[in-house]
Parts: structure tokens; sequence; C-alpha cells
């Protein structure tokens, strides 16, 4: 047990982490985290928080980041699905701006590994999706911040028709982010 499948995606540092997964005619088992794992695969970040959301179908969360107490983040689906977006915030990094789009599903053991430098954000795909990812960082409020979910330099394509529904469910704070052109990034490429 504890193989990982990792697939290295578009923009450098964000990873499609799979672990084994094993299902039989009484349900399944998956080790989703083992640090010993997933420090052979590249991935040596100490996760010190779990956080776990439930949303309604069209419910969008984000494109959030936090700064100073910035947080990599390993996000995995317990229930329902949702379409998983990570952008490149890094000064200087070669896809700046540009985003990474997946769709994460129950009963699919695919995570997505999202280090430091990137905002993030999902929109629920159904009713009662459940979200739980591990972070690298305790949540500070003083240091909440996010990027325009809709920012049209993003261009990113939420399948917002695929649910049947023109506008997401947002929260207050997540229709007053700014745009890139307006992000003043504190992370930096490396």
């Amino acid at each position: 047990m504890g193989k990982l499948t990792i697939t290295k995606t578009p923009l450098a540092g964000i990873l499609l982490v799979v672990p084994q997964y094993f299902k039989d005619s009484r349900g399944f088992f998956v080790e989703s985290y083992n640090k010993k794992d997933f420090s052979h695969a590249g991935i040596t970040d100490e996760f010190v928080q779990d956080n776990h959301s439930k949303s309604q179908k069209g419910v969008l969360r984000g494109l959030h980041y936090q700064y100073p107490h910035a947080q990599g983040k390993l996000v995995r689906v317990l229930k329902g699905s949702i379409y998983d977006v990570a952008v490149d915030i890094r000064i200087g990094s070669p896809t700046y701006g540009k985003p990474f789009a997946v769709t994460l599903r129950e009963n699919d053991p695919a995570m997505l590994y999202i280090p430091v430098g990137f905002a993030h954000g999902f929109l629920a795909l159904e009713d009662d999706t459940e979200v739980m990812y591990k972070v690298t960082d305790l949540y500070y409020p003083s240091g909440d911040a996010g990027l325009l979910w809709n920012d049209p330099d993003l261009n990113i394509p939420w399948p917002l028709d695929i649910i049947g529904m023109k506008e997401p469910i947002l929260s207050e704070k997540d229709t007053k982010h700014p745009i890139l052109s307006e992000l003043r990034s504190p992370f930096t490429y490396v």
C-alpha cells in the first residue's frame, strides 16, 4: 500500500496526486495521505490543518490565498464533485496569471496539490458536495485575500451552463476581490 501516481500539470508546482484505490463489493479503501509517500514523491510540505466544507450546487468559493501566512493545499472531494481551479500569482513565473482546472469527484481518489503562490477556488457541481483539504499554515483572517473569480483576463471556463446556472452562488467577500491587473502579489517565482 501507499503508492502514489503523480501527474505534473502545465503550471509548475501544481500536481494531480492519485493514491492507490482498493474497491470491492464491500466498498473501498484509500490511504489519502502518508507523509513518507508524499515526501518520496517530492511533496515535503508539512500540513498543519484540515478544512472541510459542504456546498450546494452552484456555490463558488474563491479564488483565495492567504498572506503572510501562505498556505499550500491538498484538495480532495469526499462527496459530490467540484471544478477545482488554481491560478499562478507568482511574480516572474512563466505561467503568471494562468489558471489550471480539473474536475474532482467522490469515488475517485485524485487530489490536487497546490503549493504556495497560487489563488485557489472551486465550483460545486452537485448538491451537498463535501471538500476536504489539508493546508500548510493555519488560517488567519487578517491575511485573507483573493482574486476575482470572473476576471476576463483569467478567462476561466467555469462550467455553470453544465449545471444549469447563469451565475454562481458567492459570498459577499468573493464579489469584491481585485482582478489580476490590480493584484499586487506577495509571491515570487523561484
